[in-house]
């Protein structure tokens, strides 16, 4: 027997086939929960012998279940879901579970592996998560900072000028005259009180996000430095680029066969594009874009510190650019030809 599932965030629905017919042998709902893992285990096996599930989504909605199944012994799968132009029948749990069942069936080679999600990587990728939206959130913080000291009133302004980067946060943070000003004739000084809240508390915000991304990077070099450490002491990769090609390739890296298929997960294969007497590749636009950029990034050539510092592009410009002639010269006649006869 082949299963499929159609995972949701409160349910998950499944469909059995025979393996040998393609017949259709039931299928059922059953609550994302605990519970309903081992329903929905029992109402399969009781069909007869699983020889594959397939899941849709084992990285989001059907996480826990794949993790139950795998924990249980069953041969699981991750199931591609398919585009809306292939879904000619409607749309449905009961449809799509199916669906994914017959995938399974006839393409049970092909079908990628999931990960476990359980393990170091695991626990990188959440410290990843995390890092990102704290980086983004830093990165907003500091353009709020540099917007508001510009339009700051005069007084403030005055104080902080010259100050830029850690100095200047430390100084909005260390501030300590903090009250607004409330009377009717001191518009000016409650303007400027309001500002200086206004900063300290982003700049005591910013502290914050600092640290919490220093705490991130030292926990993400220690695993790093367990799960991976030759490749964090190779040249070019550093804990947050080691981090996320090891999420990339997950837990169970033995599901990947070769580095072509490694490199297909990060993007940096190219795509046939020929046809006809058109014989070409594109780049790879899909695939884990992170991935793609840290592995990209870590493979760049690094220019040689011995040698000239590298050329900007006005510099190459102005030196292979042909010398301007002047428009006397341009407009002087030109010597008269001699004739041969």
């Amino acid at each position: 027997m082949v299963a499929g599932v159609d995972t949701h965030k409160d349910t998950h629905h499944v469909a059995v086939l025979d393996a040998v017919t393609g017949q259709r042998l039931g299928d059922m709902q059953v609550a994302a929960t605990p519970a309903g893992y081992s329903q929905l285990l029992d109402f399969a096996t009781g069909l007869g012998q699983i020889q594959m599930i397939g899941i849709e989504g084992t990285g989001s909605y059907g996480a826990g279940l794949a993790r139950a199944l795998r924990a249980a012994g069953a041969p699981i799968r991750e199931v591609i879901r398919p585009k809306r132009s292939q879904r000619r029948r409607g749309k449905s749990d009961r449809i799509d579970a199916y669906a994914a069942a017959q995938q399974a069936l006839a393409e049970a080679e092909a079908l990628p592996i999931a990960k476990t999600g359980q393990g170091q990587c695991e626990q990188i990728r959440v410290l990843l998560a995390e890092r990102r939206s704290a980086v983004k959130a830093a990165t907003a913080t500091k353009r709020q900072i540099s917007a508001l000291v510009i339009t700051a009133p005069a007084p403030l302004r005055t104080r902080l000028d010259g100050l830029n980067g850690p100095d200047l946060v430390n100084a909005l943070a260390n501030t300590t005259d903090s009250a607004t000003s409330t009377n009717a004739d001191a518009t000016g000084r409650a303007v400027t009180a309001t500002t200086r809240q206004v900063l300290y508390r982003l700049a005591r915000r910013q502290q914050a996000l600092d640290q919490e991304i220093n705490d991130i990077d030292t926990q993400l070099h220690a695993l790093t430095q367990q799960a991976a450490p030759a490749m964090l002491a190779t040249k070019g990769y550093g804990p947050v680029t080691t981090a996320t090609l090891l999420v990339t390739a997950g837990d169970n890296p033995d599901r990947i066969h070769n580095e072509a298929s490694f490199a297909a997960l990060c993007g940096a294969c190219p795509i046939p594009a020929s046809s006809g007497k058109t014989n070409r590749h594109r780049l790879n636009r899909g695939a884990d874009r992170q991935a793609n950029w840290h592995y990209t990034k870590s493979h760049a050539p690094a220019w040689p510190a011995t040698h000239a510092p590298r050329p900007t592009p006005n510099a190459w410009h102005s030196a292979t650019k042909p010398p301007r002639t002047s428009c006397a010269a341009s407009n002087a006649p030109s010597p008269a030809k001699h004739s041969t006869y």
